[in-house]
């Protein structure tokens, strides 16, 4: 992938020292080092991305105390080989950008590292559900509506749009929301793109705190 005329170089941090294949199949250039060696001190000034592959043994903070006091605000994104929401949301909570199994195929490395560049966090379908949900049960529990202001955010959409908007918000899947408005999966997934396009937001978790009336709430890179 390449930004401008330029192939972003994306570098590795391992404790093993290697490239997995699938890395390797996603950005042919990425390199691999360990936090605090000479090689990665070297490539610290030009590099796009820091990918870091979690040690079990090892405590999130420390690790990423480690990246930061080499790569300072260079985007970061966490590889896990056991992924979990918690480990996720402290990793968010440090500034990562984009959190994900370590294994992941080649195209979704490569999905990832698009959305960092371009300023988003990369959450995950699991967590991002866990999030949306949890924004409309703030909301409900406020007002005792699961929906914001719809004048504010709904007057460019269709009806139908409308009605995708407000159900994803609530905390449904693709799948939940086919299954209740009748159309099908590929439909919402049209729908949804066409509604952030127009909404001008990155991710289905913007929108739904836009939905649910807390846009002051978003999530905007550091």
């Amino acid at each position: 992938m390449a930004v401008g005329n330029q192939e972003p170089q994306f570098l590795f941090l391992c404790h093993r020292g290697r490239m997995l294949p699938r890395w390797t199949e996603a950005f042919q250039t990425g390199k691999v080092g360990k936090v605090g060696t000479a090689r990665a001190q070297a490539e610290a000034a030009k590099v796009a991305l820091v990918w870091l592959r979690l040690e079990q043994d090892v405590s999130l903070q420390v690790q990423l105390e480690r990246v930061r006091a080499q790569f300072g605000q260079t985007p970061c994104i966490v590889l896990s080989d056991r992924p979990a929401d918690e480990e996720a949301l402290a990793a968010f909570a440090a500034g990562v950008r984009g959190y994900c199994n370590t294994h992941s195929a080649a195209q979704l490395l490569i999905q990832v590292a698009s959305v960092v560049l371009q300023g988003g966090l990369w959450i995950g379908e699991p967590l991002m559900q866990r999030l949306i949900s949890a924004t409309s049960r703030i909301q409900a529990a406020s007002n005792g509506s699961g929906e914001g202001d719809s004048g504010s955010w709904a007057k460019n959409l269709t009806e139908r749009e409308k009605e995708v908007a407000s159900t994803l918000a609530r905390g449904s899947s693709n799948k939940e929301i086919a299954r209740e408005l009748g159309i099908t999966e590929r439909t919402v997934k049209a729908h949804v793109g066409a509604i952030l396009d127009k909404l001008q937001v990155r991710d289905r978790l913007q929108l739904s705190l836009i939905v649910n009336g807390r846009s002051s709430a978003l999530l905007n890179p550091a």
